[in-house]
């Protein structure tokens, strides 16, 4: 069967077709600021469509299904989903938990697979909600605890690291950190989510995000009259994190700068580190200590210097699995072969 994979993201699309299981075309679809310049994400779907469509006509396979990136929906359960005319509506009533451009991926998918009459779906979307009750506590009555996690690549990662070990994700108990542009870090217990650092407003800093902060201070920096709230939203997300301190997101920028005997960039590449790190040991209390693996995952975690210095602090809680890279693609495909091999019933978005 061949499958049609979409995942849009700020500054690119990544389009793929899968032979089952075997990615067979690959292209990455990227533009300029001109290009999206005053556009909404919605805005953005006929231009993301085109340029899809095209490489489509290059590759000269049709596709047996269309697959879609999942975004800041409902909180919904885990599994593979048709995309469904109430799905639609709500990304265009904004009826989500956040604007992201994730959430057009299921409206490309769709737009896409009418054109041949062929079956659309999204995996595993942002917004999986499998959170146990005392996480959702924040420390105030007013703000509850969300549950918004890199889903998608935290489930195919587990899926893979049990079948490497010769088990299934129901036997067994994972700390798994997806380490990217955002970081999430999720005990993952018996296959589900129970709790998580939501990757935009807490836990460690990122490439690009600041991660938790000490309130009272970020509280008084709003209010000084020395910075504008467009700055201060910048610095939480897009310019926090490396940006903020070193000015590039680019892990093997910094690995370069500390290959070249920069000692403040080892510093602040060790405090990601460690913060990844206290992040882990923290989350596998939720599972009390009973942690079979740590998976570390995500784009970042190809870098080994960042991976070792994770490693040598939390190894002692459980065996350190890698499977770097983010796997987005792939895992789109497999959630759809699931689905139409039987081995899964599509689930309807509600």
């Amino acid at each position: 069967m061949y499958i049609l994979t979409v995942n849009p993201g700020s500054t690119s699309t990544k389009v793929s077709m899968f032979s089952d299981e075997e990615e067979i075309k690959r292209a990455v679809i990227r533009y300029g600021k001109e290009e999206l310049k005053d556009k909404s994400i919605l805005d953005q779907v006929q231009i993301r469509e085109g340029d899809i469509l095209r490489e489509i006509q290059k590759w000269g396979i049709e596709p047996d299904a269309v697959v879609g990136r999942g975004g800041l929906f409902k909180p919904l359960e885990s599994g593979t989903y048709r995309i469904n005319k109430s799905l639609l509506k709500d990304i265009y009533e904004c009826k989500l938990q956040g604007q992201h451009i994730s959430n057009i991926g299921s409206v490309l998918a769709y737009k896409i697979a009418e054109r041949w009459g062929i079956p659309s779906f999204f995996v595993d979307s942002v917004s999986v909600d499998e959170f146990e009750d005392l996480a959702r506590f924040s420390g105030i009555p007013e703000i509850e605890r969300v549950a918004l996690q890199h889903t998608l690549n935290i489930k195919a990662c587990i899926r893979q690291a049990a079948k490497d070990k010769g088990s299934t994700i129901e036997d067994l108990n994972f700390v798994v950190a997806h380490i990217g542009g955002g970081i999430s870090i999720c005990p993952v217990k018996k296959g589900k989510i129970i709790d998580a650092n939501n990757a935009i407003q807490e836990g460690p800093f990122s490439p690009e995000r600041s991660g938790t902060l000490p309130i009272s201070s970020f509280f008084s920096l709003c209010f000084s009259g020395e910075y504008s709230k467009s700055f201060l939203k910048k610095r939480l997300v897009g310019e926090g994190g490396l940006v903020a301190y070193l000015g590039t997101n680019s892990a093997d920028e910094v690995e370069k700068r500390i290959n070249q005997g920069d000692e403040y960039a080892r510093r602040v590449y060790q405090a990601m580190a460690y913060q990844i790190s206290k992040e882990i040991g923290a989350m596998s209390t939720v599972l009390r200590g009973e942690v079979d693996y740590i998976v570390l995952t995500g784009g970042v975690a190809n870098s080994k210097l960042l991976t070792k210095w994770v490693r040598k602090r939390v190894e002692f809680i459980a065996p350190v699995l890698i499977y770097p890279g983010e796997n987005e693609m792939l895992a789109l495909a497999q959630g759809a072969l699931r689905v139409l091999k039987n081995e899964e019933i599509a689930k309807e978005y509600r």
